[in-house]
C-alpha cells in the first residue's frame, strides 16, 4: 500500500508539472542572416551629353531560411560612391543555395523601387538577380559572382556587373503568434526552454535636426546660408552584451528644405548607464548612405559619430537627447545634428539579464508586413498627374492584443516617381480576430516624412490614414489589404489609395 502512494503521488507530480509547461508557448529558432552587399553600377551617358562615374551601390539584407537550400527576405540599397547621392531603394530577395562542404552556390533574384539623384529611373521598378560562389567560415561567409540590375519602367539604368557580398548568420527564438498577451511567472519560466540569457533591443523614434555647416551646397552649386533640415525616423538597436550593441537608422526630411532628402546608417555604439540604470550616455559611430531634396552628397556615403543621454520616464520608457554630426568623410557634406525621442527597452527571449530581476514574462506580438501601393492621381509639382504604385515595409510592435505603434517605409516603383520615397510612424487598433477566426479589421494613422519624384509634397510632411482588414492564411502568415487617403502639408498630394500585402506574425518573450 505504502509503495502505491509513493507511485501515485510521482505520477500526480509530473502530471501538475506537465500541466505547468503545457501551457508555457514552445521556444522555436528560426534560421536567417544578414547579408552587405556591394556593386558598382555603370550609368548611361546624362541629358547634358556626359558620362556619369558608376554608381557604388551597397546593400543591407535580412533573409529567413525558409527551406535547407532556400531563402527570402527584405533588402534595402543605397549609393555610396559616384555622383548619385541620395539614390535608395527597397526590394524583396529570395533564392537558393547549394553547399559543397564549405563552398556554397547563391542563385537568387531581388525585385524592388526607388530611386533618386537625378537618376534615370523612371518609374522606379528594378530586378536585380545574381549568382555568387561562397564559402562559409562558420561565423561569417562570404561570396561573389555575376549580377544584372534593370530599371525598366521606362528607367535607363541596367547592365551586368560583379558584386561582393559579406553574410552573417542572424537567427532569432520566437514563439507562435497564438501566444499573444500569454503571461506567465518567473518560477514557471525557469522549467522551461526560455531559461537563458535575454537579448536587450531598443526602438527609438525621434526627430532629428540637421544645422547645414562649412560650404556645403546644394545640387545647382548653391551655398546653403545655414539651413536646418528637419528630420523623423526611427532606430533599432541590438546589444551584443552589457553594454556594446549594433544598431540600424533611417530618417527623413519633413521640413527646412525641398521634400526628398533621407539618410540610412548602421552602426555600432557603446553604453554607459548610472543612477541605478535610470540615466545613460550612449557614445555611437555609424557609417551608411544620404542624400537627395536637392542637397549634394556626392555619392551618398556619410558617416554619423553621436553622443546621447537618456532619461528613464516609466518602466523601460525613456527620453532620448542625442547630438553629433551627420557628414561625408572629406566634409564636402557638413552638417551638425540635434535631436529628441523616446525610446524603449525590451528584455526578449530570457530570464536572466545583467543588472535586472523579473518577476514574470509576456508574450508580445511582432508583425512585418510587405505591401504595394497604388495611389490614384497622385498630384506631380511639374509633370502631368497619374497614378503611382510602391512597395511599401511596414513593421507593427504590439502594445496590447488591439493596439499597436507602427513604422513604414516606401519607395516608388511605377508611375513615373522613382525617387519618391515615405518614412512614416503612428498608432493602429485593430479588433479580435471573427469569421472562424480568420478575420481581423483595423485602422491605423500614420505620418512623416516623405519626397522625391517629382510628387508634390511641398517640404515633406504627410499623414496617411487608413482601414482594412487582414485574412489569416496559417499561424505566420495572413493577406493584407486597405483602402486609405494621403496628404500632404505645403504640397498639393492629395490622393485615395489602396494596397494589398502579405503579413509575416509571431510573437517574443518580454521580461518584466
Amino acid at each position: 500500500m505504502k509503495k502505491f502512494f509513493v507511485v501515485l503521488l510521482a505520477l500526480l507530480a509530473n502530471q501538475f508539472l506537465f500541466s505547468q509547461l503545457e501551457n508555457i508557448p514552445k521556444k522555436k529558432t528560426q534560421k536567417a542572416f544578414a547579408k552587405i552587399d556591394f556593386l558598382s553600377i555603370d550609368l548611361p551617358i546624362n541629358p547634358l551629353g556626359f558620362k556619369d562615374p558608376n554608381m557604388g551601390y551597397t546593400g543591407i539584407h535580412y533573409n529567413l531560411m525558409i527551406q535547407d537550400w532556400a531563402y527570402a527576405g527584405l533588402g534595402i540599397y543605397g549609393a555610396v560612391s559616384g555622383n548619385k547621392g541620395g539614390f535608395f531603394t527597397l526590394g524583396v530577395n529570395a533564392g537558393i543555395k547549394k553547399y559543397y562542404h564549405s563552398f556554397y552556390i547563391d542563385s537568387g533574384f531581388h525585385f524592388g523601387g526607388g530611386g533618386g539623384a537625378g537618376a534615370p529611373d523612371g518609374g522606379g521598378a528594378f530586378i536585380l538577380p545574381h549568382f555568387n560562389v561562397g564559402y562559409d567560415f562558420k561565423s561569417f561567409s562570404i561570396n561573389s559572382g555575376w549580377s544584372y540590375v534593370n530599371f525598366f519602367d521606362k528607367g535607363n539604368i541596367k547592365g551586368h556587373q560583379l558584386n561582393i557580398g559579406l553574410e552573417i548568420p542572424l537567427d532569432y527564438k520566437y514563439a507562435s503568434y497564438n501566444s499573444l498577451e500569454t503571461t506567465s511567472e518567473l518560477e514557471r519560466l525557469k522549467n522551461s526552454d526560455w531559461n537563458g540569457n535575454s537579448t536587450r533591443n531598443s526602438l527609438l523614434f525621434h526627430v532629428n535636426n540637421l544645422k547645414i555647416k562649412g560650404d556645403s551646397k546644394d545640387t545647382n552649386g548653391e551655398k546653403y546660408t545655414g539651413e536646418t533640415i528637419r528630420l523623423a525616423g526611427f532606430e533599432l538597436a541590438s546589444y551584443i552584451d552589457k553594454n556594446w550593441f549594433a544598431f540600424f537608422k533611417v530618417d527623413g526630411a519633413f521640413d527646412g528644405i525641398d521634400a526628398g532628402y533621407m539618410d540610412v546608417f548602421l552602426g555600432g555604439g557603446y553604453h554607459f548607464s548610472m543612477n541605478k540604470n535610470r540615466s545613460n550616455i550612449l557614445l555611437k559611430f555609424g557609417i551608411g548612405a544620404g542624400g537627395g531634396g536637392g542637397v549634394d552628397t556626392k555619392g551618398g556615403f556619410l558617416i554619423y559619430p553621436d553622443i546621447s543621454f537618456e532619461q528613464k520616464l516609466f518602466n523601460d520608457l525613456y527620453l532620448s537627447i542625442n547630438k553629433g554630426f551627420v557628414m561625408s568623410p572629406d566634409s564636402y557634406f557638413y552638417t551638425s545634428s540635434l535631436g529628441v525621442g523616446v525610446k524603449y527597452y525590451i528584455e526578449r527571449n530570457g530570464i536572466i539579464a545583467p543588472n535586472r530581476t523579473f518577476t514574470k514574462g509576456k508574450f508580445k506580438g511582432l508583425e512585418v508586413l510587405v505591401k504595394q501601393d497604388l495611389y490614384f492621381d497622385a498630384e506631380r509639382i511639374t509633370n502631368p498627374t497619374e497614378n503611382l504604385h510602391q512597395i511599401s515595409l511596414q513593421i507593427n510592435l504590439l502594445l496590447n492584443k488591439h493596439l499597436y505603434v507602427a513604422g513604414q517605409t516606401s519607395f516608388a516603383n511605377f508611375g513615373n516617381a522613382g525617387a519618391y520615397a515615405e518614412g512614416i510612424v503612428g498608432l493602429g487598433i485593430k479588433t479580435s480576430p471573427f469569421l472562424d477566426k480568420t478575420t481581423t479589421v483595423f485602422t491605423q494613422l500614420l505620418g512623416g516624412a516623405a519626397g522625391g519624384g517629382n510628387i508634390s509634397t511641398g517640404e515633406g510632411l504627410i499623414i496617411k490614414p487608413s482601414i482594412g482588414l487582414d485574412y489569416k492564411l496559417n499561424e505566420t502568415l495572413s493577406l493584407r489589404s486597405a483602402f486609405g487617403y494621403v496628404s500632404s502639408k505645403g504640397g498639393t498630394l492629395s490622393s485615395t489609395y489602396v494596397n494589398f500585402g502579405i503579413k509575416y506574425k509571431l510573437s517574443f518573450l518580454k521580461m518584466n
